[in-house]
Formats: C-alpha cells, structure tokens, sequence
C-alpha cells in the first residue's frame, strides 16, 4: 500500500480506508506503550500509530517495505527492521505491551509458529490485535482464496479456534460501514470470486491456483494511473469495527496471554 496510489481508484480508496480505520482502531491499545507492527509492509500505519505510542518498532518480511519506509517515515520512536519469518523473532521474551498483525495471518504457512512467537514477545496482560479477511464475505464454501497471495482465509469460527491454541482469552470483531461504502469493496470480491473461480476450486493444488492466477494477472497487467487523484466525499469515519456487524469485510482479533 503506497499512499500516492489510494485515490486512483475508488475501490483502492475503499482498501486505503479500511487499512486507516485498523490502525485507528487499535490506537486504543497503543497509546503510550510498546509496540511491535508484525507486518508493517509500507509504514504509514506504523508511522500512524507512532504518532501516540511510546516506541514503536515495526518489521517486514520484505527488504524493499522496509527500505521504503526507512526514507518515507523517520521518526525518534519509530523503528523498521527486516524479519526472517522461518527463523524467531529477534526480540526478547515480553518485549512488547502490545503487538498488531494487519493483513499478515492470511499469508502464514505456520500460524502456530507466528502466534507463539507473538505470544513469547507479549509481557503478561499484553495485547494481541490482529486483522485479516473475512472468507465469508470473499469465498463460495471450500473455495480457495482467489488472491494469489494468500494461503488461507479464515471465517469467524476458524480464526478462533487458531488463535485459541496459543491464547487464553480471544474476542472476534468484525469490520463493516456505511454500505454504500462497502458495497464497493463486496462489489470488488464478488467479481474477483467468480472470475477466479475454476483456478480456486478445493480439489486444485494450491501451487497449480497460484500459478494460473499469475498467468491472468500477467495477461491483465495494470497499466499506470496517469489521471489526476481522484476525490470523494467520504473517509475512514465510514467504516465501523464491532461485535456481530454485517456483512463483514474483516475479522479483527482481540487476544491476551
């Protein structure tokens, strides 16, 4: 997520906003106190919350995130460093008062191993807040993610249970909005749900689904904006975060040890 790109589109707006209503969200469990942004990608949202946090470091599987958001976000109690995500985390037991995963657990082949290290950096009473798609709003049932980049998605039930295993007290959130607002980003899966449709069947092995989505996305392409930003008349204040909201576009996890 690159900022200049956000207006280019309105259903890149709809996913720039729901990226800032998380990181507003989770300033409640940030403000004042130590925080790890496991999966930082860019960096404005770690810059975002650094602005009220104590000291925030935020770490990238990602060599090129991380150099970005070195030059685009320097700040005195802002962090960015480069993770190995096979090896632990480089940071000692009970690191951290509270730990963000947005858009991260998606893309986790061993969850067991990511929760147990976010477990293992958490000081006692410390706070999890972890973010990632609702299935229900994006799959048929059994369907494989069509986003070529994830390994699994999750429903309400499922996530759950994963988290479960490795913390005692978990609540599951949801985010919706203003539906003229989501219905843009529900309009988006849907369409993508149904093109991706054979490639994402249960029974194709995952190396096969990722390999013909990579064919269409090269087909396709993305051809540069070279069109003014666009604007519109509505912001991060149209999207919601709570217990039982539909449709939900994302799940969002509230975990302590």
């Amino acid at each position: 997520m690159i900022l200049e790109h956000y207006k280019s589109s309105p259903e890149d707006y709809v996913i720039y906003l729901l990226h800032i209503a998380t990181y507003d969200f989770a300033e409640q469990f940030t403000r004042g106190k130590r925080v790890l942004d496991y999966g930082c990608g860019s960096g404005y949202g770690a810059a975002r919350i650094a602005r009220s946090a104590g000291h925030v470091t935020a770490v990238d599987v990602a060599d090129d995130a991380i150099d970005y958001a070195r030059t685009q976000f320097p700040a005195d109690n802002l962090d960015f460093r480069t993770v190995d995500p096979l090896r632990p985390l480089p940071f000692g037991d009970r690191s951290f008062d509270t730990v963000l995963s947005f858009q991260v657990f998606e893309h986790v082949a061993d969850t067991s191993h990511y929760l147990s290290e976010i477990r293992r950096v958490l000081r006692p009473g410390g706070q999890l807040v972890l973010v990632t798609p609702d299935r229900s709003t994006r799959l048929l049932p059994m369907q494989k993610p069509w986003n070529r980049w994830h390994l699994k998605e999750y429903d309400a039930h499922a996530l759950e249970q994963c988290v479960l295993r490795s913390f005692r007290n978990v609540e599951v959130l949801r985010m919706s909005g203003q539906r003229e607002v989501i219905d843009i980003e529900l309009r988006r899966c849907k369409r993508l749900m149904w093109m991706a449709l054979p490639f994402t069947l249960p029974f194709i092995p995952d190396r096969a689904r990722v390999a013909m989505l990579n064919m269409v996305h090269a087909l396709r392409g993305r051809k540069p904006s070279t069109h003014e930003p666009l604007e519109f008349d509505f912001d991060e204040s149209a999207i919601t975060i709570g217990p039982d909201l539909s449709p939900s576009l994302n799940l969002v996890v509230l975990a302590t040890p």
